[in-house]
C-alpha cells in the first residue's frame, strides 16, 4: 500500500515547477488500488479527485494575513493542498498558513503526512510561514469538546478557511457518535451533515467554508434541522451541481447526486447566489448563473428547502408551477405513508388472498396508472389478515392515489402515481405497505374524478422536473408531497376527464396539464 513514489518524485524538484495535486492524485489512485472499495465504503471514505479539489479551492474569495485552514476527514490531503496552492498564488498571499487536518484511517496516514510536507515546502519556496498538524482522532468528538455546551460560541480553535469532503455514512442509533451529537444538540442521520454542521460552527465570523456532499440535505424531513442550522450559520454564495450523478466520485462508483457549496460565516447577507452545473470533472463545460437567494430558499418556508434552479428551463418550471396555488388542505386531501411495515406484521401476511384477508398493496402492484391485484407469482405477499391485531394498519375501501416512496435510478420519473380503484378490487378494507405514500380524505377514499386528476398531475413531466429542482435522491417523502402546490379542485377534475381505464401516455398528460396551467396564467 505504498503509492508514495509519485509524491517522492515531487519532492526532488521545486514544487513551483510541478503540479502538487497531480502528485497527490497519483498517490490517491495507488491507495485506491491497494485498498478495497468495501473497506473505504465501510468508513464512508471517498477520496476527492484533483479537479474537484482545485475547483473547491477556487471558490474562496477573501484574502487574510493569517490563514487557518481546517480539513476534517482529510484523506490524502488533496483539499487543503489545493487551498494552500490557491492562497499562495494570490498577489496578496497570506503571511502565514496553518493547517489542521483530522483523519482516523491509519492506513492513509503516511500519504497525509507527505502532503503536509509538500505544503510546507511549497510555502517555504514562496516565503509564507507554515504550520501543519494532523490530528488522528475523531473529528466529531474533538469538535464537540472544543465547542463545549454552546455550539455557536467563538473558540480559540476557529478557522478562516474550512474545506471538507466529509464521510458519507449513516449514523446508527445506539453509537457513541450518536450520543455525542445528541448531547451537543445536533440531530442528523448522516455523518456528512454532522461534519458540516460542526465545521461551520468552527468557522470564524467572516470566514469561508466549502464542502462537497450528497445533495440529499436540500430537502426532506431528515435534514430539516441541519438545513436550518446551516442557513443560520452560513450565507450561501455558490452551489455547484453535476449533470451526471456518476462523475464526482466515478472511481468509487458513488451513485448519489453530489453538490459543492461555498459560503461565508454569519454575515446574514441574502443577495445573489451563484448556481453552476457541469457534466465532467474538467469543469470546462460549466454554466454559471446568479439567482436571488429567495429563489434558492423560499421566504417563509418552515422546512427551508433548497431549490437549485440551474438554468432558464428551471426558472420556466418554477414559473409554471407557481400558477398552481392549491394546498392539499384546500383540496380536502391528506397524504400519509403506508401503515403496513411488513417485517413487523409478518404473522399476518399471506402470499395469496384467502378467507379472512384483505388486499395488501406494494409497488409491484403498480401497472399502467392503476393497482393490479392480486399479482400471481409475486415475491411479495398479496394479502393481510383482517383482525383486531391489524385493524390500525388498514383503511376503508375506496379510491386512493398511491406513489412510490422509492424509485429505481433508471425510472423515467421520480414520482410514480397510480389509482387504487375499488371497482377493480372488491374489498371492504385495504392495507398499503410502508414503501408507499397514499392520498386520502380524512382516512377515507377520494371522489373518483378527483383521484384520476391527481394521478394525471403526479405523473406529469412538469412535476417531475420541479421535484428534481430540490431533490437529489430517489426518495419521495410524504413531507415533500405535502409542501407542493396543486391545481385547484376544478382543474383536477378537468385533468381527471383525461383518464379512462388506463393512464394516458406522457405526451397526452403533458398537453392536458399545459392546457390547465395556461388557462390559469
Amino acid at each position: 500500500m505504498d503509492g508514495g513514489g509519485a509524491a517522492h518524485a515531487c519532492e526532488s524538484v521545486l514544487l513551483a515547477e510541478v503540479d502538487i495535486l497531480s502528485c497527490i492524485d497519483k498517490t490517491q489512485r495507488a491507495f485506491s488500488r491497494a485498498t478495497s472499495r468495501a473497506e473505504r465504503s465501510a468508513i464512508g471514505q471517498f477520496l476527492t479527485p484533483a479537479p474537484i479539489a482545485k475547483f473547491m479551492a477556487s471558490l474562496f474569495e477573501r484574502s487574510v494575513a493569517v490563514a487557518r485552514i481546517l480539513d476534517p476527514g482529510a484523506g490524502t490531503g488533496s483539499l487543503f493542498a489545493a487551498l494552500t496552492e490557491q492562497l499562495i498564488s494570490k498577489p496578496d498571499r497570506p503571511e502565514s498558513i496553518e493547517i489542521v487536518a483530522y483523519e482516523t484511517d491509519q492506513n492513509i496516514a503516511p500519504h497525509l503526512e507527505r502532503t503536509i510536507e509538500l505544503c510546507r515546502q511549497l510555502c517555504a519556496e514562496t516565503g509564507v510561514a507554515f504550520r501543519g498538524t494532523v490530528r488522528y482522532e475523531d473529528f466529531i468528538s474533538a469538535a464537540v469538546a472544543q465547542l463545549h455546551d454552546n455550539l455557536f460560541a467563538a473558540t480559540q480553535d476557529n478557522f478562516t478557511h474550512v474545506i471538507l469532503n466529509p464521510p458519507y455514512k449513516k449514523i446508527n442509533g445506539e453509537t457513541q457518535t450518536r450520543r455525542t451529537l445528541t448531547a451537543a444538540g445536533i440531530e442528523t442521520s448522516n455523518l456528512y451533515a454532522a461534519f458540516v454542521w460542526l465545521a461551520a460552527c468552527l468557522t470564524r465570523p467572516g470566514g469561508e467554508i466549502a464542502a462537497i456532499t450528497p445533495r440529499s440535505f436540500c430537502n426532506g424531513p431528515y435534514f430539516r434541522r441541519f438545513r436550518k442550522a446551516l442557513l443560520g450559520l452560513v450565507d450561501l454564495r455558490h452551489i455547484h451541481t453535476f449533470g451526471s450523478r456518476k462523475e464526482a466520485f466515478a472511481d468509487d462508483s458513488v451513485l448519489q447526486e453530489n453538490v459543492i457549496f461555498h459560503g461565508i460565516r454569519n454575515e446574514h447577507r441574502e443577495g445573489a447566489v451563484k448556481i453552476s452545473v457541469s457534466r465532467g470533472l474538467g469543469f470546462s463545460d460549466m454554466r454559471v448563473r446568479e439567482v436571488p437567494f429567495q429563489e434558492v430558499v423560499v421566504p417563509g418556508d418552515s422546512d427551508a428547502f433548497i431549490h437549485l434552479v440551474e438554468g432558464d428551463d428551471g426558472r420556466q418550471v418554477m414559473e409554471c408551477m407557481s400558477r398552481f396555488s392549491a394546498t392539499l388542505a384546500d383540496l380536502g386531501l391528506e397524504v400519509s405513508t403506508g401503515r403496513v411495515v411488513d417485517f413487523r406484521a409478518r404473522e399476518s401476511l399471506r402470499k395469496d388472498p384467502e378467507p379472512g384477508t384483505v388486499p395488501l398493496i406494494y409497488p409491484c402492484h403498480f401497472e399502467g396508472g392503476f393497482v393490479h391485484w392480486p399479482l400471481k407469482g409475486a415475491k411479495k405477499p398479496n394479502a393481510i389478515t383482517s383482525s383486531d391485531e391489524t385493524e390500525d394498519l388498514l383503511v376503508p375501501g375506496g379510491y386512493y392515489v398511491l406513489t412510490k416512496r422509492f424509485t429505481a435510478k433508471e425510472e423515467r420519473r421520480r414520482i410514480v402515481g397510480v389509482i387504487y380503484d375499488p371497482t377493480r378490487i372488491d374489498a371492504p378494507l385495504v392495507g398499503f405497505e410502508n414503501h408507499l405514500n397514499y392520498f386520502h380524505s380524512r382516512g377515507r377514499g377520494l371522489p373518483p374524478d378527483l383521484a384520476r386528476g391527481l394521478a394525471v398531475f403526479l405523473n406529469s413531466s412538469l412535476l417531475d422536473r420541479y421535484f428534481r429542482l430540490f431533490s437529489g435522491h430517489t426518495q419521495v417523502n410524504a413531507t415533500d408531497l405535502r409542501k407542493m402546490r396543486y391545481p385547484s379542485r376544478e382543474q383536477m377534475l378537468q385533468l381527471g376527464r383525461e383518464m379512462k381505464t388506463i393512464l394516458p401516455d406522457q405526451q397526452k398528460i403533458d398537453v392536458a396539464l399545459e392546457r390547465v396551467y395556461s388557462k390559469n396564467g
